[in-house]
């Protein structure tokens, strides 16, 4: 996985616990659907009035007929009962929402058997300094890392 940022520092408005639930998705289904040696890219960029975050891996892709329906709840591309990975189908669904409870959105751009790009676009908002270190105290490394687990539990057999 590779993390590559064109904005040195840049404070927007949004709950981080959400925003953290959002990339953990993405990159816990780039892994789960990378065969080994494909490469994930995460990238950040300023662009006006919105932050864009790129997740862009080398994986199976996804079939064109599917793209439209990635984003609703229960879908997953590959239905049948012997799959090679698991999950509920709520993850890319859970994904879309929180993006748009930022009032951001996000997008896919894939080609199957050449990988995923998703797009999230999130609008350049602030709130007061006192808001801000209110949420941030909230957040402890025991609580990343529990949410870190959760997210990537269905990797492993």
């Amino acid at each position: 996985i590779t993390f590559i940022t064109e904005i040195k520092e840049e404070l927007i408005a949004c709950d981080p616990d959400k925003i953290e639930r959002i990339m953990l998705n993405l990159l816990s289904n780039a892994v789960k659907f990378t065969p080994r040696g494909g490469s994930i890219n995460v990238n950040i960029y300023d662009k006006d009035n919105i932050v864009e975050i790129h997740v862009k891996d080398t994986g199976v892709g996804i079939p064109e007929e599917m793209k439209d329906f990635v984003f609703e709840r229960f879908i997953q591309v590959d239905g049948t009962t012997s799959r090679s990975t698991e999950g509920s189908g709520i993850g890319l669904s859970l994904v879309s929402s929180l993006v748009d409870m930022h009032g951001g959105n996000i997008t896919l751009d894939s080609k199957q058997g050449e990988g995923c790009l998703f797009i999230i676009r999130l609008p350049k908002r602030t709130v007061s300094s006192t808001e801000e270190e209110k949420d941030i105290s909230k957040m402890t490394s025991r609580n990343i890392v529990e949410t870190i687990c959760i997210e990537f539990s269905d990797i492993y057999n």
